[in-house]
């Protein structure tokens, strides 16, 4: 298995993305064992001590101002994360969780959250044998961190609850003997320091933007597909009109329009003596939505990669010797981001939609045949699969409203505003998915429309998209069962390999801001 050493405070959302991708080993850089070590020795001093340091020597939230005498801080940490185990719900997926364990990892590695190197290591180890918990997707309203989720991860490494190990899910301590790995005992501020933090809310969001940027790029084929089935004109993609706006992520949009598009017969073909004044925003508009697109997901990329290098437990360990309480656990930034995602997706699902319906509308698509079948009538051709992207889209525009905005007070009233940023990322999931589908029922039927133009073909680009498209779904003839067609194209629309089978197309990149 590949190794991935990681810095903290400079992991980039490339490696993150290949966190998430790729199963890997992961540890963390050397020159940041010194520190780690460092704030640990405070904390053993602290909890040695005798005034009183939250999450140290005292109980946790309305129980801060109890005191816990030394000889019980081990079972303190312990009882913690066995009583903050109540996620409830389906598992996350194992991808989701090995980049939280990641994320943890991160965290601890700048070196303020004065735990040990064992838990360090255990973590690495974990991620190197593939350990995974199992942790209930529910239970986290965003603050004090993730504290649901992250104390299901912790009691794996602790030998309770239940884990992934060699596809079988299994009790924790069975896991870990399997694997030639014993529990970790907590010390002193250990188990706060594991639970208290936006990990999964981070990562979470992280997955959700990965795969939207993949389906975003996928839109930027299948709306140039479509452009070109539907006979409309590439002139509102021209350098000049972005330009003088000036958002860089409309700017990029034309661009790559443009660029798959050069080489169109079908374009020429229309140039000239063509009655029609301007095309539909759904086709005209494409940049100028798509583009904002663009600018708000690399917004929340930013934000993520800062949050994903961040110390977000409590207290933190300054190298002064202070142990200070604050509220980096309060996952706003994460929630907002999260936010903005969700309407990018609702946004390019939209967009997605109204040009499929241009195409099956023989009113609007300037001399398809209806709902594009070659035998209109006896065949309804993709008259269900627009439908279905419909009720796709009008899914994510539901699931699109803000989480952010919301709030409810938990712990008596201590923790009394809190940011829902970890059900706002974890929707992010399957409005995603339901984006894949629409684009990749987009890409059917602009395909199909393309081939109703022959002998005039479309972009050697473009080209190239049918010809992966058509290397595993048929053109559609006579009407015939949809729902596996469907399926792939969404499997392609999210596809790594569909936009890389384009070859040296200048796609708009989403980090380097």
């Amino acid at each position: 298995m590949k190794t991935l050493v990681l810095e903290p405070g400079a992991v980039s959302l490339e490696e993150l993305e290949t966190v998430y991708r790729n199963p890997c080993a992961v540890t963390l850089d050397q020159s940041c064992h010194e520190a780690i070590a460092a704030s640990n020795r405070t904390i053993t001093k602290a909890a040695n001590g005798k005034e009183p340091v939250y999450g140290v020597n005292t109980g946790f939230g309305k129980l801060a101002s109890t005191r816990i005498a030394p000889g019980d801080t081990v079972r303190l940490q312990r009882n913690l994360i066995l009583s903050h185990c109540a996620g409830v719900g389906e598992p996350l997926d194992e991808p989701i969780v090995r980049l939280i364990m990641v994320l943890k990892l991160i965290s601890l590695g700048r070196g303020v959250s004065g735990v040990r190197m064992d838990i360090i290591r255990q973590l690495e180890d974990m991620l190197a044998c593939g350990v995974t918990p199992v942790i209930p997707a529910q239970g986290s309203v965003g603050a004090s961190g993730d504290l649901a989720p992250l104390a299901h991860m912790t009691a794996t490494m602790i030998g309770e609850g239940e884990a992934n190990f060699d596809g079988k899910r299994m009790p924790s301590a069975d896991a870990l003997a399997a694997a030639g790995l014993e529990p970790v005992i907590l010390g002193p501020k250990e188990g706060l320091g594991l639970i208290n933090g936006t990990q999964v809310s981070t990562a979470l969001a992280l997955a959700g933007l990965f795969n939207t940027w993949r389906c975003m790029l996928g839109g930027l084929i299948s709306g140039a597909l479509s452009t070109d089935a539907a006979m409309g004109s590439p002139a509102p993609f021209r350098p000049e009109i972005h330009a003088v706006r000036g958002h860089q992520g409309q700017i990029d949009a034309a661009q790559c329009l443009r660029t798959v598009m050069t080489g169109s017969q079908i374009r020429e073909s229309h140039r000239d003596d063509d009655e029609r004044v301007q095309d539909p925003y759904c086709i005209r508009c494409q940049p100028q939505v798509v583009g904002a697109c663009i600018d708000i997901l690399r917004h929340a990329a930013r934000t993520l990669e800062i949050e994903a290098n961040a110390a977000t437990d409590n207290p933190l360990v300054f190298s002064d010797g202070s142990i200070v309480s604050g509220g980096n656990f309060h996952a706003e930034p994460v929630a907002f981001a999260a936010d903005q995602i969700a309407l990018a997706i609702a946004e390019l699902g939209s967009i997605s939609q109204r040009r499929i319906a241009l195409m099956v509308d023989p009113t609007l698509s300037f001399g398809l045949p209806a709902f594009l079948s070659p035998d209109p009538g006896v065949n309804s051709g993709f008259m269900i699969a627009e439908v279905t992207a419909a009720a796709l889209m009008s899914e994510n525009k539901q699931r699109a409203a803000p989480c952010s905005v919301d709030s409810t007070p938990t712990s008596a009233n201590q923790e009394d505003h809190v940011s829902m940023a970890c059900h706002a990322a974890r929707r992010l999931g399957d409005m995603s998915s339901n984006l894949s589908m629409i684009i990749g029922i987009e890409l059917l039927t602009a395909a199909q429309g393309v081939e109703f133009r022959s002998p005039l073909e479309t972009s050697p680009v473009l080209q190239q998209a049918i010809a992966t498209i058509r290397s595993g779904i048929a053109r559609l003839a006579d009407d015939r069962f949809m729902a596996n067609d469907l399926e792939q194209a969404g499997k392609l629309a999210r596809s790594a390999q569909f936009i890389e089978n384009l070859g040296n197309v200048d796609f708009p990149q989403l980090g380097g801001l």
